[in-house]
């Protein structure tokens, strides 16, 4: 017998929202009135850097989500060419404005097919999650983007203190979600979807959910054995459809 998908969970960044604007060129804006024009491929790479460096220094943004940012947002400046001095004497109010653009829709939109695909799994009496590697700033932006209050719980890899691939992290949507129903779902009755590989597919299979990798165009990802979709209707029919589940 086939085993029925009764949870969906979904990853946030370019799985259900994305960046409004690329984020270099957000930045580039922001920056511009502060330190003058900024070469926007330039802060592309210094972003990406810097972004990685923290990350592996001091994951899930510590207890201090403005400075964890600051950290990332200096040296992305730095890196870009801008003056350390002029930087330092403007940090006060760069990071502020770079905070409020990415808590709102001004700096986020949701993808054409996330809330069509999250309104037919309601439809069809699937409950949906999130579970992401983000911090609290989600929780405005989903709801500036009007997301269904039923896309609940909302697991934060800030507020949780634990990240993506941690199977705990995943097995923790799965215990909120239980704790209302009468039946329990069980993991192998879960769906998770996102973008990134370790993060959200062999992240996912690791707590013994089903996975499958979402393949936006232009991100095509080169590994063998991985069920993938390319958009949220695809996840939506496979849940409609699907009679086994992908193995890792």
């Amino acid at each position: 017998m086939p085993i029925p998908i009764r949870l969906v969970t979904f990853d946030l960044l370019h799985t259900l929202v994305t960046p409004r604007y690329p984020i270099h060129i957000q930045y580039s804006r922001v920056f511009e009135p502060f330190l003058g024009p900024l070469n926007p491929d330039t802060l592309k790479d210094s972003f990406g850097i810097a972004l990685r460096q923290l990350q592996a220094e001091k994951p899930v943004y510590g207890s201090d989500v403005t400075g964890w940012w600051s950290a990332v947002i200096r040296p992305t400046a730095l890196g870009a060419g801008a003056d350390e001095k002029v930087l330092d004497a403007s940090l006060g109010a760069i990071v502020p404005e770079l905070m409020s653009a990415f808590s709102t829709k001004e700096g986020y939109k949701a993808f054409d097919d996330s809330l069509p695909a999250l309104h037919r799994l309601h439809e069809l009496g699937i409950r949906t999650a999130v579970v992401s590697n983000a911090d609290s700033r989600m929780l405005s932006v989903l709801r500036d983007l009007d997301f269904p209050s039923y896309l609940n719980p909302i697991l934060l890899s800030e507020s949780e203190e634990i990240e993506k691939p941690a199977p705990e992290i995943f097995l923790r949507a799965l215990v909120r979600v239980n704790a209302e129903l009468e039946k329990p779902i069980a993991p192998l009755e879960c769906l998770h979807v996102g973008d990134e590989v370790v993060c959200d597919y062999k992240g996912a299979l690791s707590a013994g959910m089903r996975a499958l990798l979402l393949e936006r165009p232009g991100t095509e990802i080169d590994e063998e054995s991985i069920e993938r979709v390319k958009d949220l209707h695809e996840v939506v029919g496979w849940v409609e459809g699907s009679t086994s589940y992908p193995t890792f």
